[in-house]
């Protein structure tokens, strides 16, 4: 393995902060060769609130990872999500002024660049445009133009905008530590490219992330993403309910959502009975695990309500064969695939990081597919960076690095 070509991936939670060091394999595979996790401070619902605290998290994970890597991180993919997150489906058009009309990579990249070129309010900037379908003379259905003739090519896009403040402040809390940001991903993004499999892209399928703050929604049809949003619940509220419902302090909730959780009351005993702490005098008490299982069983099914009211918004409600797969520390909760089903009639599964080797184990877990998503994003797209968005000097030009990243997306 060439050590030299190592990248790394932060994902940057309300819950926890992840980093993340690989390189590729002989076979040209993914090798994680670093992992470092540590508890968050700073953020609310996945938007920074207190740049210290975030700076503190990520550096303390960072650390982490650069020792059991040996490897120095100088750059990362950093996952950005949050309330602010908004998308929209946007058609880009261009004509190809070529004499022999022959479509190259140069013009799928302007008919893309085309379609970022939509009414934006000034606090707010695009993420991220990635292609749906391609039009070749009003001929649709296309997937790649590219050596196609044509006197007009036109793309369907999905764009992907979020807060410039927000944005900025995440960033700044990455370069603070010396840290350079290769790119911006949207957590979605990155975690179905950790989790989905191609036939389920291509049959029609919703993923949703349930993080700690956040909810987050990714639906594709046909191969591409068409919808993405981000709810504001997630497993903290989770862990909130129990608190307030059985009068213990949160942390105590955390412990016994992970160890006696399940998301069905039914499946649990009426005499089953789990300790844990309590406030006041009486340090620790017993509580029965059926009240436990009935506090998540509420809350659970109102969260997957949203998701099933989110894709009801979408418009795709009926496009969705392959159903629901859900990821996130949440997906880890016993029984959340049968009220899935239960709650949505789709068929549903917990989606696991696949793709990955290497020090596998330690993030082979719902909890770290977005972290393990931002590395398979950034073997992807290496060659596109973040900063030269910003067309610093020095920097690939927005064509050049456009092209590239159009290469990598169109099938091979």
């Amino acid at each position: 393995m060439n050590r030299e070509a190592a990248f790394a991936a932060i994902d940057i939670g309300t819950t926890k902060t992840c980093a993340l060091v690989a390189g590729l394999g002989k076979e040209g595979d993914l090798q994680v060769l670093g992992a470092g996790v540590a508890p968050s401070r700073g953020l609310r619902k996945g938007v920074v609130v207190n740049i210290d605290e975030t700076v503190a998290a990520i550096q303390t994970a960072v650390e982490r990872a650069e020792r059991s890597s040996g490897i120095k991180v100088a750059s990362a993919h950093i996952g950005v999500a949050g309330t602010h997150i908004a998308s929209v489906n946007n058609r880009g058009v261009v004509a190809i002024s070529r004499p022999d009309r022959l479509i190259t990579d140069e013009d799928v990249a302007r008919v893309i660049e085309s379609a970022r070129t939509l009414s934006v309010p000034s606090n707010r900037e695009v993420i991220h445009v990635i292609p749906r379908s391609y039009l070749v003379d009003g001929q649709d259905g296309v997937s790649n133009p590219m050596g196609m003739h044509g006197l007009r090519l036109d793309v369907e896009a999905h764009v992907v905008t979020g807060s410039t403040t927000s944005i900025q402040n995440l960033t700044k809390c990455v370069e603070r530590l010396g840290i350079e940001v290769d790119d911006l991903v949207l957590d979605p993004l990155a975690s179905s490219t950790a989790v989905l499999t191609e036939e389920e892209k291509e049959t029609g399928v919703v993923m949703a992330d349930i993080g700690g703050g956040t909810t987050q929604i990714a639906i594709f049809i046909e191969g591409a993403v068409w919808h993405t949003s981000v709810l504001p619940a997630g497993g903290n509220n989770l862990t909130n309910d129990i608190a307030i419902g059985l009068r213990t302090p949160f942390a105590s909730a955390e412990e016994l959502k992970l160890r006696h959780g399940h998301a069905i009351s039914a499946t649990i005993g009426t005499d089953e009975r789990v300790e844990m702490a309590s406030f006041g005098q009486e340090a620790v008490r017993t509580v029965s695990r059926r009240d436990l299982a009935e506090v998540i069983q509420a809350r659970v099914t109102e969260m997957l309500g949203m998701v099933q009211g989110e894709i009801k918004r979408s418009g795709y409600d009926g496009l969705l064969p392959a159903g629901l797969v859900v990821t996130g520390g949440t997906a880890n909760l016993r029984g959340i695939e049968a009220l899935g089903r239960e709650v949505l009639e789709l068929p549903v599964r917990v989606g696991v990081p696949r793709g990955i080797h290497g020090v596998a184990d330690a993030v082979d877990n719902p909890a770290y597919a977005t972290s393990v998503g931002l590395l398979l994003w950034g073997l992807r797209h290496s060659e596109v960076n973040y900063r030269a968005k910003k067309r610093q000097p020095g920097w690939l030009d927005v064509g050049r690095r456009l092209t590239f990243w159009v290469r990598e997306l169109l099938p091979q």
